[in-house]
């Protein structure tokens, strides 16, 4: 690590995500129909922050509570929350984060990185409504009414967020370097 700054922020970041993933399944935002949660906020955020390396805390996130640390939804754990009806939508923030991350690279139009953003949201939906079918022995056309329909209004603002959030952060960031003269880690 030591000499390797880009290596020392995809760790830092890591970490960081992996706290806000978990603390965004206690936050409960009142909204219609459905109050709002912001554990997909911050892992479409982590892509646009840390690019294809936000695949990284996606997945030890995962990981995390799959070993029973009571990382998902309200301090739940374990290898029986993956395999609720629940569970597809939280393996759905690996692809997600990825997709997202890709959009976020290089100096794209924000035509790309909105079309990222919705993608990756769209990715964590169809993990979960295929799984909530599967696991429910749910019609899939019912699955995508109860798993996606509700949600639909609190992700389209969480998308707008984190679009406003990330380019503010950019534009900092881009700020900073050409006063330093250096480049970006991440």
């Amino acid at each position: 690590m030591f000499g390797d700054p880009q290596r020392s922020a995809i760790i830092a970041y890591t970490s960081v995500f992996i706290g806000l993933i978990a603390v965004g399944g206690w936050i409960s935002i009142p909204f219609i129909p459905v109050p709002l949660t912001l554990q997909t906020f911050f892992v479409l955020l982590a892509g646009t922050v840390m690019k294809r390396f936000a695949i990284i805390p996606a997945a030890l996130y995962i990981l995390c509570g799959a070993l029973s640390l009571p990382v998902f939804h309200n301090g739940t754990a374990g290898i029986g929350v993956l395999l609720g009806p629940t569970g597809g939508y939280i393996v759905g923030f690996v692809p997600a984060a990825l997709v997202v991350g890709i959009a976020y690279e290089g100096s794209g139009a924000a035509a790309r990185r909105i079309t990222g953003l919705v993608l990756g949201t769209s990715l964590i939906y169809a993990c979960g409504v295929i799984w909530l079918s599967l696991s429910t022995g749910l019609p899939l056309g019912m699955a995508v009414v109860i798993g996606i329909l509700p949600f639909l209004p609190g992700d389209v603002v969480k998308i707008v967020a984190v679009y406003m959030i990330a380019d503010r952060l950019q534009s900092r960031r881009a700020a900073r370097n050409q006063e330093s003269g250096g480049g970006a880690i991440l």
